[in-house]
């Protein structure tokens, strides 16, 4: 006797960092598409959202937290319930970097684990003029010495926001058929745009 089973894929991601590099506006842009120019300090707040691929129910839960260190247990049980982590530091603000630094070494130290999924993001690239983080020296630290991955992003101008969090996904384990579960309300990647599958703009994508 056979019955099908409907499957039900979650995983539960936590991004951490200084105040005000844009942590919230990246989740925002990625659930919403939508950019809020005014800081608004976070406490923390998680956020759901279901995806369906190919009859599958995949569930995101996105931890956004507080950019202030006055909540270290709060921050400690965020780490030991998630599967990845987005770093997340404001290419014009060195501090923020090094921020990614101690958290980093929170994580492997709760996780105990060196090979925890973790993205290092560098965000505000559209701030130009204000950079004072080399790209390439984070690169050589994040990918060569830490073993992770590492990109830059401006949730301003949705650059490299969904890339962030599909390697987040992928790093999390997700399934490698439910790797275009994140569906978007733009057509254009901005890159491999010619390796990615047809989507639509709902909440739902339908893969062949």
């Amino acid at each position: 006797m056979s019955f099908e089973v409907k499957e039900k894929t979650e995983v539960r991601l936590v991004f951490l960092g200084a105040a005000g590099v844009g942590k919230t506006a990246l989740i925002q842009r990625f659930l919403k598409d939508t950019f809020e120019p005014k800081h608004r300090r976070t406490v923390e707040e998680l956020h759901r959202k279901e995806y369906e691929v190919g009859g599958v129910k995949v569930t995101i839960n996105i931890m956004d937290t507080s950019g202030s260190y006055s909540f270290p247990a709060m921050r400690k049980l965020s780490i030991q319930n998630s599967d990845a982590f987005a770093l997340v530091y404001a290419v014009n603000d060195p501090e923020s970097l090094e921020a990614v630094k101690s958290l980093r070494d929170e994580i492997l130290e709760v996780k105990e684990d060196k090979y925890t999924p973790i993205v290092v993001i560098g965000n505000k690239i559209d701030r130009h003029n204000e950079r004072q983080v080399s790209s390439e020296d984070v690169l050589s630290t994040v990918e060569l010495d830490w073993n992770n991955s590492f990109m830059e992003s401006s949730a301003k101008d949705n650059v490299n926001v969904l890339e962030a969090f599909r390697e987040l996904l992928q790093q999390a384990n997700l399934p490698s058929r439910f790797s275009p579960a994140l569906c978007r309300r733009r057509e254009t990647f901005p890159k491999e745009s010619n390796k990615r599958p047809p989507m639509n703009k709902t909440n739902s994508c339908l893969i062949s």
